[in-house]
């Protein structure tokens, strides 16, 4: 009953990091629509706290939207690697820490509706010094935020991005303080 099938898939674009698909599928009454359909290898996305307690956020223009955003430390998968790695990496290239302890925290379809995008989250702490290392055309910068201010963040749209906000609440449920940060409200 809920199922589509695939008639036909024309290519529509094909850049560095989407392609795009224009699919007609058969509906489950017989008839026929469109589905427009971002292709994308996936990516990971980190949760850093440092050893003070504070979550470790990025500061970066986002195109899109016209903004600077302010979200987890995150990229794309390479070509054949692993989410686990791409977390490492990513943190790294954006903050200049390893993590010594990573543990994924869950995976999410980012928009589900017209992507196939996965996003993996990782929550990484205990963290070391390392060397940051942006892709060359990449811009950011790395912060502390206490978690309770994190939460202000959200509520106050300084913190938009969803992946950024799941993240951040599944790190607090995580750590068992989900439940201390809601009794500040």
């Amino acid at each position: 009953m809920y199922s589509e099938k695939t008639v036909r898939t024309e290519s529509v674009y094909e850049g560095s990091i989407i392609h795009v698909e224009k699919l007609t599928v058969e509906l489950p009454n017989g008839k026929t629509a469109t589905r427009d359909i971002v292709r994308h290898k996936g990516a990971s996305a980190v949760v850093p706290v440092t050893p003070e307690g504070d979550f470790l956020l990025v500061r970066q223009y986002r195109k899109p939207n016209e903004m600077v955003s302010i979200e987890i430390p995150a990229g794309k998968l390479d070509a054949g690697e692993d989410p686990e790695s791409c977390a490492i990496r990513e943190l790294e290239e954006e903050t200049g820490f390893r993590a010594a302890t990573l543990e994924k925290l869950f995976s999410m379809q980012s928009t589900p509706g017209f992507s196939d995008e996965i996003i993996h989250v990782f929550l990484a702490t205990n963290l070391l010094p390392g060397n940051p290392d942006p892709d060359e055309d990449e811009f950011v910068s790395a912060f502390p935020v206490p978690f309770p201010e994190a939460l202000s963040m959200i509520r106050d749209g300084r913190i938009t991005d969803g992946k950024s906000i799941a993240g951040l609440y599944a790190a607090l449920d995580r750590m068992g303080l989900l439940k201390l940060a809601g009794s500040g409200r």
